[in-house]
């Protein structure tokens, strides 16, 4: 049964609280004694290394998961038996990192499937006027027909953050809601949680930008290893530098490549146009090029053609038109595997979807790539030892060559694509889509310098990312692309605010120097 919401509390009053929470899945601890207390009218930011129990404990705080001891109160009452009807009964709704979307649906089908109660006895259209509005709201654009399928990561993220807008929740709890976002979107939405958290709603936000938590947050909790270490700490005079020695201790000197030696033309993208699966015009004319011993930078708002270029350049999407060149060889319909044959190592903006098979141990993981057509065997102790290898170079935290890879946090699931997508001598090209999206500090410069470490040992390295910040450590020339179109092409270090202006402008294809 759902339990009744409460009467509307004041500002400052509890509004969750979880106490001695424990959990352990096979055995292994996530959550040891965790706490966390949110209070309305506030955004508290929840901060720690990836796999420190941050979305655990918050799982827990949704009734997804029944801790093994502890308790959780709402409004200062506790509630035994703590389900996802009672959570969403009591207006928690959680807007969660890996998006829980029906793929073959709508927006708005999703949105009523999500949603059910708050569009009882809406027509069609009603329910498409309230999501627009709903996104308008949070300054996110939303189409209520598109197939979800069709939409990219960053939009797909909008569509979570407008499902929980639209339970009109008093506990949002968002689980890194900017990781995909461009600045201005970005922006849009911080200013949003802080007037929702200004009408009275308790915001929990997860992230590890951490600007953004020393910009808005009220109050700071910090998690290690399944323990809360500091706890409903105040967040005003907490700076970026003092919020990382916090999560992490020192997290070490940030990465600052070299100056590149660009060699020659390794990756050539040839006036390649494509479509959406809806069959719409998405890619239009897209032209560059990519040396050798070079990051060219990819910036653009999510679903302006990111996805569809990525997916064009591994061979998962056919071309209406133009050509991809790697080291001199022209593909337009060759498979995947033939491009990966002349070099092209990927690491997709979905690592559990696209890169790993999630219940696979790290070991065959690690040989997937390895793994021709027809009949074979497997030497288990020659992939153990290879495992073994890698995962000590790579520092693959948790891992043993038999762990489940789903097992593993974000950070060291990524680790371990770029281990086995990195660690080949024949690689040529790396396709880089969002790598370090919703990772830690360590993890992210972990994943960056193996980035420029590609790079210096000759590769070229299409870096896309609807990450400005990460664009402009990493990149050597930074290519922009608004509705399909390369609009612009600048050198490493340029102005933020010129990039900005040419990702939201309506510039059409002109380069600039």
């Amino acid at each position: 049964m759902v339990a009744a919401s409460p009467a509307a509390p004041a500002a400052g009053a509890e509004a969750l609280s979880l106490s001695g929470i424990d959990k352990a899945f096979d055995g292994k601890p996530a959550l040891k004694a965790a706490g966390f207390t949110a209070r309305f009218g506030q955004i508290h930011a929840l901060l720690g290394e990836n796999g420190a129990g941050k979305s655990t404990l918050m799982t827990v705080a949704t009734g997804l998961y029944a801790p093994d001891r502890g308790r959780v109160a709402v409004a200062g009452v506790p509630v035994p038996g703590f389900d996802p009807d009672i959570a969403a009964g009591l207006g928690i709704a959680m807007v969660h990192q890996h998006f829980k979307l029906v793929k073959p649906f709508t927006v708005a089908e999703n949105l009523r499937l999500a949603c059910a109660k708050a569009f009882t006895g809406l027509t069609r259209a009603e329910i498409a006027r309230r999501i627009a509005e709903a996104g308008a709201e949070a300054g996110l654009d939303l189409d209520p027909e598109a197939r979800v399928a069709d939409l990219s990561v960053a939009e797909m993220q909008r569509v979570e953050i407008v499902k929980a807008l639209i339970t009109r929740a008093r506990i949002l709890i968002l689980d890194e809601p900017t990781a995909v976002l461009a600045d201005v979107e970005a922006a849009a939405l911080l200013a949003t949680l802080r007037r929702l958290a200004d009408e009275g709603r308790a915001i929990v936000l997860i992230s590890h930008k951490l600007h953004e938590i020393a910009a808005v947050a009220d109050r700071v909790t910090v998690m290690r290893a399944g323990e809360t270490v500091a706890a409903d700490l105040p967040a005003d005079g907490l700076g970026p530098a003092e919020l990382a020695r916090l999560m992490v201790g020192e997290p070490g000197p940030a990465v600052t490549p070299a100056p590149a030696r660009p060699g020659q033309v390794r990756l050539y993208v040839n006036d390649l146009a494509g479509r959406r699966d809806d069959g719409a015009p998405m890619l239009h004319g897209v032209q560059l090029a990519v040396h050798g011993g070079e990051i060219y930078g990819l910036a653009g708002v999510g679903g302006n053609g990111q996805t569809e270029l990525a997916e064009t350049i591994a061979g998962l999407r056919r071309a209406d038109a133009g050509q991809v060149v790697i080291d001199g060889h022209a593909f337009d319909r060759q498979p995947p595997a033939a491009r990966r044959q002349a070099g092209l190592r990927i690491v997709p903006a979905d690592r559990f979807a696209a890169a790993l098979a999630a219940d696979l141990p790290v070991a065959l993981n690690l040989a997937l790539t390895g793994l021709r057509r027809g009949r074979f065997l497997l030497d288990r102790k020659a992939l153990a030892d290879r495992a073994r290898k890698l995962i000590a170079v790579h520092g693959i935290a948790g891992a043993t060559p038999w762990t489940t890879a789903r097992l593993l946090s974000g950070g060291n699931a990524q680790k371990l694509v770029l281990a086995r997508e990195l660690g080949d001598p024949a690689t040529a090209v790396v396709l880089a889509h969002s790598p370090t999206r919703g990772l830690d500090v360590r993890a992210a410069q972990a994943v960056r310098a193996s980035l420029v470490r590609a790079r210096d040992a000759g590769a070229a390295v299409l870096l896309i990312s609807d990450d400005l910040d990460e664009i402009l450590a990493l990149a050597d020339r930074i290519g922009v692309i608004n509705r399909g179109r390369i609009v612009g092409e600048l050198s490493g270090g340029a102005d933020r605010t010129a990039i900005g202006a040419l990702m939201v402008g309506d510039q059409k294809g002109h380069a600039h120097g």
